[in-house]
């Protein structure tokens, strides 16, 4: 009897701690809204810079993709026009371009991604006036431009785009995690709010790109100021 009596006294005590230390519930208060993301520059700013694992040797570009493979991105360099990234065929080690001085650049590519304002188009593909596509930025220490002229997908979009083979050259490239940042010759890029945002911090000058906005952000020479693009939220359709 006695044994009985100690098994409930045992039992009530257990049933009292675990209602002592039951979990409260949590309610979402209906009335919060989360603050926006950080202004690109900003972000950049705030952004942890990490070094890749296998950082790249010394005239080679550093080069990263999202988690979410819909950007791939080169901090790099130019010679004229003439950009060296090693997922696109391209002409920078040429000697004739030895002419051209060599820029620190960053280049991106996109999978999906919005179309180019005409405000910002900046070629007449040679006089047509056809094929200045978004779904490629540039960023040199002082300027920016979104798009370019082409007659077909990029590498990005061959590979992770609609259609995309998934297994080529880009799948292999080094993930930068969201919130954190890498850097070269003073361009700093890092993944936030859904998409890529680079940026030569003492210029002001940069972008975001995400699969459905950009802003390209340069300084205002006359009121000292830095200006933003409106976004543009209407995707262009890939094709292969």
């Amino acid at each position: 009897m006695g044994s009985m009596r100690r098994m409930i006294l045992g039992l009530l005590a257990a049933l009292l701690m675990l209602s002592a230390t039951a979990c409260s519930v949590v309610q979402k208060d209906p009335n919060y809204t989360p603050p926006p993301p950080l202004p690109p520059l900003e972000q950049l700013k705030q952004a942890t810079v990490v070094q890749p694992s296998q950082p790249p040797s010394e005239g080679e570009p550093l080069t990263f993709v999202t988690k979410d493979r819909n950007a791939v991105c080169a901090i790099t360099e130019s010679k004229g026009e003439h950009v060296n990234v090693p997922y696109e065929d391209n002409d920078f080690g040429n000697s004739a371009n030895n002419k051209y001085p060599t820029v620190p650049v960053v280049q991106c590519e996109f999978a999906v991604y919005p179309q180019v304002k005409t405000s910002d188009v900046k070629d007449d593909c040679s006089g047509t006036g056809f094929g200045y596509l978004g779904g490629i930025i540039t960023l040199a220490p002082t300027a920016v431009r979104y798009g370019n002229c082409r007659a077909g997908a990029t590498a990005m979009e061959n590979e992770f785009g609609p259609k995309g083979t998934r297994n080529g050259e880009i799948s292999q490239l080094e993930t930068l995690e969201d919130g954190t940042a890498v850097e070269r010759n003073g361009l700093r890029c890092t993944v936030y709010n859904n998409g890529v945002a680079c940026g030569n911090l003492s210029a002001g000058v940069g972008f975001f790109v995400s699969r459905t906005e950009y802003q390209l952000l340069a300084p205002d020479a006359k009121a000292g100021k830095t200006t933003k693009s409106s976004p543009s939220s209407t995707p262009v359709p890939t094709s292969k």
